[in-house]
């Protein structure tokens, strides 16, 4: 029997055509996504779903979802699907992760043009019957600085077109290796010189605690003279405020702004100040991109319902059922593994080598290495799964090896990572017991015995006494419950760390203070998707 699809959101009759093209029983029903009810009463018929932002994937639908096993997202965000409750149940849920990328860049050179000539302004006051000719004196773009912050899939398009456009383009991004700023053709600075010198600045990060508010007070006031700062990426990377103050000073000319910190934005500090253009998220609203990602769901959930092949998957590694029950566990360390050093680590990775031992060497090695590379790069953008990693790993330069070998220690398999960047090298191992939960069995070559919790506290001393008293003493003055405590060293009195799994995430206030006892080289709170 013909694997059955339902289509749920707006998608095009092409990518429908797609389903029937290949033999599978599609069912086209655009409104449906907005009426739960008459989903929750159809979609045990289906095999997958394919949706676009109306529909809503909730664990109730899913558990009606008796024969569902995949749903395809026609865009990036998956905010729409329960994707916990999806695992569970056994459905996979793929998206389109790099089909909007021309449209935003795009985006944000429109905006850019917008702002250098005041043209809503402009149209605005000549459609009402003035000629106020002397009033809009813009700028050129020619010769023009254009900083970019954020140089990955996007920033790189932005870059490129800014380039095209005859414009110096600088770029900030501590993950992009110098081989690829040189590929692009950008100067690779630190984010002060980026701000000094530029002339326009575009967002392209994603929000996370360390972007979030990327532009505030202190680094606008930082900024050129006359500067204009266009926002196509995410609400949230701009101070709003801090930014509307400095453009009615006169130190900020422009900006141009797509994303706001709350949406729907009714309401914004920039609403009606001068020279400031606003859109309303359009940044993926282009015919093309919209097309582009409902043909490539529709392609994805059609290759996994004939053939298996998982492409863009959120919540699976691309290993076969059988390979799961027994990898699962290895996928999580391999992540954890990967997380760890990704949290540690705020240069540009130039080497990652993998490497396999024992039953860890006969499983699915592709799969592990994902995993790793998920990891690795994750802390820098929540959105990068198994399947996106390994492309955005070559697209910062991130060149990568793999070594298998048979049994060489006390276990009978491990994993082990080393990470070189320009100035140092990391390494972590860890395995899995028979209980089935990974955990850390060597860092910087000092072998430990670590349960690994989703929040934990890493520091790095050198041997002596009292650390053990100034970490508990410290980490009570401030309540925070130790689970798991240990610690490692190499040699009596030589390069020692330890490891605690806490109960909350470990806060500024209480690493500052443990940094105050002068008995830590380092102190770093880290967090795992347990």
């Amino acid at each position: 029997m013909a694997p059955k699809v339902l289509v749920s959101d707006k998608l095009s009759e092409t990518a429908v055509q797609i389903f029937r093209d290949r033999g599978i029983d599609v069912d086209f029903e655009p409104t449906l996504g907005k009426d739960k009810e008459k989903l929750l009463e159809v979609i045990g018929q289906y095999d997958g779903l394919a949706i676009r932002s109306a529909t809503k994937v909730t664990a109730d639908v899913l558990e009606k979802a008796t024969n569902l096993k995949v749903i395809g997202r026609a865009g990036i965000g998956v905010d729409n699907v329960d994707i916990p409750a999806a695992s569970q149940k056994g459905a996979i849920v793929m998206n389109t992760p790099f089909g909007n990328s021309i449209t935003t860049a795009e985006h944000a050179i429109a905006m850019m043009f917008a702002v250098a000539r005041q043209i809503p302004e402009a149209d605005a006051s000549t459609q009402a019957g003035k000629w106020e000719k002397s009033k809009f004196m813009g700028v050129e773009l020619t010769a023009k600085t254009l900083g970019v912050i954020g140089c990955g899939n996007i920033g790189s398009i932005a870059a490129e077109r800014g380039k095209g456009l005859k414009m110096k383009v600088i770029a900030f991004d501590p993950f992009l290796s110098q081989e690829r700023a040189d590929k692009l053709g950008v100067e690779k600075v630190e984010l002060d010189e980026l701000l000094s010198r530029a002339d326009f600045i575009t967002l392209h990060v994603p929000l996370t605690d360390k972007t979030k508010g990327i532009l505030n007070a202190e680094n606008i006031a930082k900024t050129k003279k006359g500067v204009r700062i266009i926002n196509c990426a995410r609400g949230g990377l701009v101070d709003e405020a801090a930014l509307a103050e400095a453009i009615k000073s006169g130190h900020v000319a422009g900006a141009a702004f797509d994303v706001f910190e709350v949406e729907p934005a009714t309401e914004s500090p920039l609403f009606g100040l001068p020279n400031v253009v606003c859109t309303p998220h359009l940044g993926a609203s282009t015919t093309e991109a919209q097309e582009n990602v409902a043909l490539q769901v529709a392609e994805q959930i059609s290759d996994y319902l004939l053939t298996g092949a998982v492409t863009n998957a959120l919540n699976m590694p691309s290993v076969t059922a059988e390979e799961a029950k027994v990898m699962g566990p290895w996928i999580k360390l391999a992540e954890h593994l990967g997380a760890f050093v990704g949290q540690m680590t705020e240069e540009p990775i130039k080497e990652l080598n993998v490497i396999l031992d024992g039953v860890a060497s006969q499983m699915n090695v592709k799969a592990l290495d994902c995993a790793v590379l998920a990891g690795l790069l994750k802390p820098t953008n929540a959105e990068i799964n198994m399947v996106s990693a390994p492309v955005i790993a070559k697209d910062r330069g991130i060149k990568t090896a793999t070594t298998t070998q048979d049994k060489s220690g006390v276990f009978d398999g491990y994993i082990k990572i080393v990470v070189k960047t320009a100035n140092r090298e990391r390494s972590i191992a860890g395995t899995v017991f028979s209980d089935g939960k990974p955990r850390f069995i060597q860092i910087k070559g000092i072998n430990i015995d670590a349960e690994i919790g989703a929040h934990m506290l890493y520091t790095t001393n050198r041997d002596e006494p009292g650390i053990i008293g100034a970490l508990g003493e410290t980490m009570g003055k401030h309540g925070v419950n130790i689970a798991n405590f240990t610690l490692g060293r190499k040699d009596a009195g030589g390069d020692a760390i330890a490891l605690l799994y806490v109960d909350a995430p470990v806060e500024d206030s209480v690493q500052n203070a443990l940094k105050s006892t002068g008995k830590f080289q380092n102190v770093s709170s880290l967090s795992f998707a347990i």
